[in-house]
């Protein structure tokens, strides 16, 4: 962009920021003077007690005027010139509100600073999904709402509240998201059958002879091979586990870690595994067994578990299988020595054989050149999802190795998706030389980027051809 005339050519952008992120429930303060009551959390804290009060009935008020024109599809966000607020009610009468500051260009005219608001920028469809993240991410670690409440009263949900969204907002990286959180997906892990076969009666194996445990999902670094937790239920944990607590247990200094696992006799089996939740060390008999309790299916049956997340270092490469057990049986070390000992040796043998697997799949992948496009791919039927724009930078935030402007193109052409129900092929010329390309097929979607020099929409047409025909062959994309 060129600068304001008049001004010096410095240009700063300010990347979006959380204003306030607030949960309130009008029945719990319906007359005039009990409005505070209405309120179960409010960050920033500080905010005096009256704006609170203030900005939640304006929500309100919002909320219920829109109601007018959609009685059964309430308002989702509001676009004012400085910010744009989100609107999401998960449970009946339980409103969690986001604000989030528009970015902004910082120009200076005549040595004064002037701010310019860019009120098109964000995604309503991107931002909606992170604030239902937020509640997902809630649920997953303390039930329901109304649970809590039925539980330990109002006061007992605004502590939950407070503990939790203290600490998960602080991880919200609002300046990096995009099309990935609308999908919140899956990554899977592509394997042949004989090893599928393996694992599975691995896990069938296991289940067996340690009863207590009622569900178990296997990971490989930070895509999953097996799951037998329902898809929602799953698609926040492997959020979870990929984007907070693997990343928090990087390797540990394992002696002779870069030698392969050997075995020195048969049967008795070296392996670097251990617990990232629960008991640190199974020698010290005076160790806690502690596990983080996960709630999950509460719509129906509202099951409590433990999670027990139990991990292997081999080589570069880890293994993880998370165990939500029970939570009417807390485990026991004696139950967790018979884990180790159970898992650790049998996942070790597993884990040379998915290795195995992980570099033809490398070998396969990398005999390609540096391709000229990049791509998303999104399975709605099982959550699957490819993409090769993002290169994980960071433990916390996937970054877009493509232009913002690209990245919002292509959760533009997802928002028109979603408003038809057949298949559609959408194409557009963006900057200079870039086509973005997105295809709805089934339940299917492709987003492809291609950075080619005077190319036509024949020919573009003809390269997105090739791309499936290499990386999808086995998925069936209707012409």
């Amino acid at each position: 962009r060129m600068a304001a005339a008049g001004g010096t050519g410095q240009e700063k952008q300010l990347a979006p920021t959380l204003l306030s992120f607030f949960i309130y429930n009008p029945k719990l303060g319906p007359k005039e003077g009990e409005e505070e009551k209405k309120i179960l959390f409010y960050h920033p804290n500080e905010v005096e007690k009256n704006e609170k009060i203030r900005n939640v009935g304006l929500c309100e008020a919002i909320v219920q005027f829109t109601r007018t024109f959609s009685p059964t599809k309430p308002a989702k966000s509001l676009h004012t010139q400085k910010n744009r607020q989100f609107f999401h009610e998960p449970e009946e009468n339980f409103w969690m509100v986001m604000v989030v500051r528009n970015p902004i260009i910082e120009k200076h005219k005549d040595g004064k600073p002037v701010y310019e608001y860019q009120e098109e920028e964000l995604l309503d469809k991107v931002y909606s999904s992170v604030l239902q993240q937020c509640y997902s991410m809630y649920k997953l670690f303390n039930g329901t709402f109304l649970k809590a409440m039925e539980d330990g009263g109002v006061k007992g949900l605004k502590e939950r509240l407070e503990k939790f969204f203290h600490r998960y907002l602080q991880t919200l990286h609002l300046q990096s998201c995009d099309l990935l959180d609308v999908f919140c997906g899956i990554s899977f892990f592509p394997l042949d059958k004989m090893t599928y076969l393996k694992i599975q009666s691995f896990i069938n194996r296991m289940e067996e002879s340690l009863n207590i445990v009622k569900y178990t999902a296997f990971l490989y670094n930070d895509q999953l091979i097996w799951s037998g937790l329902e898809q929602d239920d799953m698609r926040i944990l492997y959020k979870y586990l990929t984007t907070s607590l693997f990343p928090r247990h990087m390797e540990p200094e394992l002696a002779g870690r870069d030698s392969p696992i050997r075995a020195e006799m048969p049967g008795n089996l070296q392996h670097y595994g251990r617990f990232l939740t629960g008991p640190l060390n199974l020698n010290d008999p005076e160790t806690k067994c502690r596990f983080p309790k996960i709630f999950v299916n509460t719509d129906d049956t509202y099951e409590e578990l433990h999670l027990i997340v139990y991990k292997l270092w081999a080589g570069n490469l880890t293994s993880a299988l998370s165990f939500p057990a029970p939570a009417s049986i807390p485990p026991t070390l004696e139950f967790c020595r018979k884990l180790d000992s159970i898992v650790g040796p049998q996942l070790t043998v597993l884990a040379s054989d998915i290795c195995e697997q992980y570099n033809i799949n490398k070998r396969i992948s990398g005999a390609e050149k540096e391709p000229q496009f990049k791509f998303i791919y999104f399975n709605h039927m099982n959550l699957a999802e490819k993409s090769t724009i993002h290169m994980r930078k960071t433990p916390s935030v996937s970054l877009a190795s493509v232009h913002p402007d690209l990245m919002k193109i292509l959760g533009d052409i997802n928002s028109d998706f979603s408003r038809v129900d057949e298949d559609e092929e959408i194409i557009v010329k963006a900057m200079s030389d870039y086509w973005v390309v997105g295809k709805k097929s089934d339940q299917r979607e492709l987003y492809v980027i291609l950075n080619q020099k005077n190319v036509n929409l024949i020919e573009v047409n003809e390269e997105v051809k090739k791309l499936c025909a290499t990386q999808f062959n086995n998925i069936f994309f209707l012409d």
